[in-house]
């Protein structure tokens, strides 16, 4: 009988709550009751949830027994509900900073970036050359200026490095579609543009670069439009029910700077796992460690920079997608505030909590490419809302020198042991380094926020594909089949009061915002796990671990807020650990010096993964 009871939670009123380090309030870990799963046993657990006769009772156990009824349906909530995290302006008064006219255009964006960017020498703060360190943008932009190599020889370098992956020997699983006719044609249309013997180029191509980017590899996750590539959505039926015929804002702004666009990303089918595992495309791999996962959802783009075939690419992040697979492989993740980037040309999987982000090789490169991707599309853009963008200037210096970092203790230790100590050790250095302090303080309901976020973006994705899901559920991967089962069994009145908590959670951040600049935390609480044989053709059902690995990501997409992860160290198996800030709305000029002062303290210690492709090699 105890599975049936109907618990229920009192919320107190916001303001009676204790936010400070000495709160009362108690740390409820996640409460995540569901076995491993897959092979034969997923299948069987599907068939059960599908069933007429067992499938709601089986739904309503998980979801008492994962404190659903007792933290949100039947909750007492006196707050309204807030339905999309629009954040007004505000300008927080950022120091160090450059700040952008949205009417630039992509590339002039770039050449204003390139004017933040520190001098190779300012790269470390002790001066000292990395023993590793993946090439920039900036290193293939000089190398074609100098003619040491040009875009048309790494573009047959990528091609190759990627078809070399693509063997059984390997099988990364970085992409779900590229065409290397279309990638060459980019690479010579580009390698025209550097010829500096101008009079031999055709009048169309100018005979000069059009920025930085000019050449430059990116790679697409499949969730994003990008021409001449159909939009799967890491499905194999998605993209004949919703043709892609134009490139998203994105990726229009990026073709404008002259990048070559390389091809789609492989993710986790429909955004919807945290491992990277697709039955129908492959597992996307670490590259540091081939028997480990990726990440999710955005798994190929993090493996994909990782790895050196790109210095950049994109990704979705509705759930942690873009951070956590970064912090996994080792490299920096970026999710713009809310709105922050044009979400036009991105399947409409989840429109509340889903952003387009970043995977870069390095913080600049992150810099570089948000600059490019940023800012509204003006004829959609209300008059009431405007956002200026704020660029950081690097290095730091004297000026910023009273950052105030916020960190929940309880939350902050809730992951494996070397994760908390390598991210508590890059804190204590950061400290230490540059004099800013700690706030303790206390983030309340946490395990609310992330019952409620997961209501919130499974609703929304079984709403996104209602009108052809039923006729292609039995096309999706096993693992995929019980999270649709699971996110159409949630009601009108659970998505409200998740919607109650959203406004809830918010007005707690903004009181800690009152008090510190960011929010500092792990990235994820465990490191990359292996995958597993009996997975590959199913899928997994692992959300033991996929909470882990979610747990400080939920409130940059329940409540819109910019947030970063960089890479601080490794475990004993030489699996990265990414340590991440959370800004205010609108502060990603602060989160992004934040991350270049981290980098430039880690950037001695970085190592090269196992699977690296150098594409700038002298031959």
């Amino acid at each position: 009988m105890g599975l049936f009871k109907s618990e229920s939670v009192v919320y107190k009123p916001v303001n009676e709550v204790n936010l400070g380090p000495d709160s009362s309030e108690f740390y409820l870990q996640a409460n995540v009751k569901a076995p491993r799963m897959t092979g034969i046993l997923v299948k069987i657990f599907t068939w059960f949830l599908e069933s007429r006769i067992f499938g709601g009772l089986l739904l309503y156990i998980l979801k008492g027994n994962n404190l659903i009824h007792k933290l949100i349906t039947n909750a007492e909530l006196e707050e309204p509900p807030l339905y999309v995290p629009l954040h007004h302006f505000e300008d927080h008064k950022e120091k160090e900073v450059k700040c952008l006219d949205s009417a630039l255009t992509p590339p002039e964006k770039i050449h204003l970036a390139i004017d933040c960017l520190p001098t190779s020498s300012e790269t470390a703060h002790n001066g000292t050359r990395p023993s590793f360190c993946r090439w920039t943008i900036m290193d293939y932009s000089r190398a074609y200026s100098s003619g040491d190599i040009t875009p048309n020889l790494v573009a047959e370098r990528f091609i190759a490095a990627v078809d070399e992956s693509s063997k059984p020997s390997l099988q990364m699983g970085f992409f779900i579609n590229y065409t290397a006719e279309d990638i060459l044609r980019q690479a010579h249309e580009s390698t025209l543009r550097h010829q500096r013997d101008t009079h031999l180029v055709h009048v169309v191509f100018e005979g000069e670069p059009i920025s930085v980017l000019d050449g430059v590899l990116v790679a697409i996750k499949d969730e994003i439009d990008c021409l001449p590539y159909p939009t799967t959505g890491g499905t194999k039926w998605l993209h004949d029910q919703r043709p892609c015929t134009d490139d998203a804002c994105c990726v229009k702004r990026l073709r404008l700077c002259g990048a070559i666009l390389v091809g789609k990303t492989n993710m986790h089918e429909l955004g919807a796992g945290t491992s990277g595992i697709n039955p129908h495309y492959g597992a996307a791999r670490n590259p540091y460690d081939t028997n480990r996962i990726a990440g999710g959802s955005s798994s190929g783009s993090a493996a994909v920079v990782s790895a050196g075939l790109c210095p950049v690419a994109l990704g979705v992040d509705g759930g942690g997608s873009v951070r956590m697979p970064a912090a996994l492989c080792g490299v920096v993740g970026l999710k713009p505030t809310f709105n922050r980037v044009p979400h036009s040309g991105v399947l409409p999987l989840n429109w509340t909590v889903g952003m387009v982000g970043i995977l870069a090789d390095t913080v600049e490169d992150a810099l570089i490419t948000y600059a490019a991707i940023s800012g509204e599309i003006p004829s959609h853009q209300p008059s009431s809302v405007h956002t200026k963008i704020n660029l950081p200037l690097l290095p730091l210096t004297k000026s910023i020198s009273d950052i105030r970092l916020a960190k929940y203790g309880k939350w902050f230790d809730d992951c494996s042991d070397e994760v908390r100590t390598c991210c508590s050790h890059a804190l204590s250095k950061l400290q230490h380094h540059y004099g800013w302090k700690t706030v303790d303080v206390t983030i309340p309901e946490i395990e609310v926020m992330r019952l409620a976020h997961y209501i919130t973006i499974a609703s929304e994705c079984y709403t996104s594909l209602d009108s052809f899901r039923d006729k292609h559920l039995a096309e999706s991967g096993w693992d995929v089949r019980v999270g649709l089962n699971i996110y159409g069994a949630f009601s009108s009145m659970e998505y409200i009061k998740a919607q109650k908590i959203r406004n809830r959670q918010l007005q707690f951040h903004n009181k800690i915002f009152a008090e510190a600049d960011v929010i500092v935390s792990p990235t994820t609480g465990v490191t990359a796990y292996p995958i597993q044989d009996d997975a590959q053709k199913t899928g997994e059902l692992d959300y033991v671990n996929g909470a882990a690995l979610i747990r400080y990501s939920i409130s940059g997409n329940f409540l819109g807020l910019p947030a970063v992860t960089v890479p601080v160290g490794y475990d004993k198996m030489g699996l990265p650990i990414g340590l991440q800030f959370i800004g205010r709305p609108w502060a990603e000029a602060t989160l992004l010096h934040l991350a270049f002062a981290m980098q430039a303290i880690c950037l001695t210690e970085y190592r090269k993964p196992v699977i690296f492709y150098d594409l700038l090699r002298k031959d």
